[in-house]
């Protein structure tokens, strides 16, 4: 049946409501489940979340879900269930697609204000097993492997941000004279059991190292950056968030040698595509970090410049069109205080080398 749109002033709803008579089949299915529709999505949730097959997606999404549908009698055990999993997941990889979720239902609950506090304590139990496993992660990887994991590590970055912001709140809200006070809800309990229980299965793992999140986070970035063995793309884009963040001093002499004639120009190029993945704004403001780009293209060979054109577009074409036009400024400016070398050009030779160049950026010669 068609609802009548009713409302006052500009707003307005229109609700077109359809039985289909498998719903009778899943009330009495579901029936068992509750007497209501809320005790009966509580007990749902907690069959989902003690399914021996749950993923770690899984239940992550489970937690928001029970959030998204005021299910407060539900969260303990799934919770529980979240923290076991995190615990025992071997692939850090899961675990930093699942932090970012999870710290947003940390920072902002739901709008109904259902309480989600013992998501704290899962949060943070990721987060240092991510920071235990992303230096055995980033060994041995590929192209397409590192490209994947760079997308991990900026969004776990991101959700550290956000962490932090979270608990910048939270000790702004505390009373004065004395620490934030513990929740101390059944969620909380839950989860905190949870975590300790699966930590005794696994083994036992140390705690979060000492500081916030923000700063152990950061700590790993640095060990794992300092490493010989990383791949190009990860290695640049490590480099930039710890400029970025204000926990580096030599990135030009990283950049320096990352681009020196003894590392090959594909992954020299890997680490430019990955360094400036965070925007081109940088080369604008640092000339020097500019110059040795700059450098290190034009002191590129014929073949060597055609093998790394494409990462370069990539990375480049992803600026915007104010940065390049900057960059450009940038580069044409400090040209003009070099004295240029006169010397003679054929033109006719050069035709050749225009036109495969002109090709390689897809514009037609004409």
């Amino acid at each position: 049946a068609l609802g009548e749109a009713r409302g006052k002033g500009t707003f307005r709803e229109t609700w077109t409501l359809q039985w289909r008579p498998e719903h009778d089949l899943a009330l009495i299915e579901h029936a068992a489940l509750g007497t209501t529709v809320a005790s009966a999505a509580a007990q749902r949730a907690r069959d989902l979340a003690g399914a021996e097959r749950a993923a770690l997606a899984d239940l992550t999404s489970l937690v928001e879900l029970c959030l998204l549908a005021e299910l407060p009698e539900a969260l303990p055990e799934v919770l529980a269930a979240l923290s076991a999993k995190a615990a025992l997941d071997t692939d850090v990889t899961h675990l930093m697609a699942a932090l970012p979720a999870m710290v947003r239902a940390h920072r902002y609950g739901d709008v109904r204000g259902t309480s989600a506090e013992g998501l704290a304590v899962i949060v943070r139990s990721m987060l240092e097993r991510i920071c235990v496993g992303l230096p055995v992660a980033v060994t041995g990887l590929d192209d397409d492997a590192a490209a994947d994991l760079l997308k991990h590590v900026d969004a776990v970055h991101t959700a550290v941000a956000l962490l932090a912001d979270a608990d910048a709140d939270a000790d702004a809200a505390a009373p004065p004279g004395g620490a934030r006070a513990s929740a101390g809800t059944a969620s909380e309990g839950a989860a905190s059991a949870g975590v300790a229980s699966a930590e005794t299965a696994s083994g036992g793992e140390e705690g979060a190292a000492g500081g916030s999140p923000r700063s152990r986070w950061l700590v790993t970035l640095r060990g794992v950056s300092d490493r010989q063995d990383l791949h190009g793309l990860i290695e640049g884009r490590l480099t930039r968030i710890l400029l970025d963040s204000g926990e580096l001093q030599d990135a030009g002499d990283r950049m320096s040698r990352a681009m020196s004639s003894g590392q090959t120009p594909a992954r020299a190029a890997a680490w430019v595509e990955g360094f400036l993945s965070g925007g081109g704004l940088l080369l604008v403001h640092d000339p020097r970090l500019l110059a040795l780009v700059d450098g290190w293209l034009t002191g590129l060979s014929g073949d060597q410049f055609t093998d790394v054109l494409p990462l370069l577009r990539r990375t480049f074409g992803g600026f915007a069109v104010p940065e390049r036009r900057a960059v450009g400024e940038r580069l044409r400016s400090a040209g003009r205080g070099r004295p240029e070398a006169e010397q003679d050009v054929d033109e006719r030779r050069a035709a050749a080398a225009v036109a495969t160049v002109l090709s390689i950026i897809g514009r037609d010669g004409g």
